[in-house]
């Protein structure tokens, strides 16, 4: 079962990178007291996350922060890889959010079973946006993004 509207995000501890590497964040206390918007990747250089995804996001930011406190891009991937996609997609303004082993997503229950094609556990493509860790909006992709965009978010903020 997946995470819905009205759900309390799981606390779980992911890695960003912070001014000396990799650190841990713990989402429970990230989503606490403020508004954020969070899109997941199923994984950091890859086509569509590279040239659709990411960049609906890194172009709308300013909007995006008039309304929330803050945006997370998260991706199972480790944080070197998304300190290296953050650099590459000009995307400062936004916390990079490493699911190494899939665990939020699984948490979330959006993990995306990529084996077939080489690429291990992943996550869905999806976008929410959370309230004090609550779900107030949640749009998962199974096919391109719609659901998940920026715009979309926009539209539901």
């Amino acid at each position: 079962m997946s995470i819905a509207v009205g759900d309390t995000l799981p606390s779980i501890t992911l890695k960003t990178n912070g001014p000396d590497g990799p650190e841990d964040l713990n989402t429970g206390e990230f989503f606490k007291g403020r508004k954020v918007v969070l899109f997941a990747v199923p994984g950091a250089f890859t086509p569509g996350c590279s040239n659709t995804h990411m960049p609906g996001f890194v172009v709308n930011a300013d909007a995006l922060l008039d309304k929330v406190d803050a945006i997370a891009c998260m991706a199972v991937n480790d944080a070197f890889v998304l300190d290296a996609w953050q650099k590459d997609q000009n995307a400062e303004r936004l916390t990079m959010l490493a699911d190494g082993n899939a665990e939020f997503a699984k948490a979330l229950g959006l993990e995306l079973d990529a084996t077939g094609g080489g690429m291990g556990m992943r996550s869905k493509r999806f976008a929410l946006i959370a309230n004090d860790g609550v779900v107030e909006y949640i749009g998962v992709d199974a096919k391109g993004v719609d659901k998940s965009s920026a715009d979309t978010v926009l539209g539901q903020l």
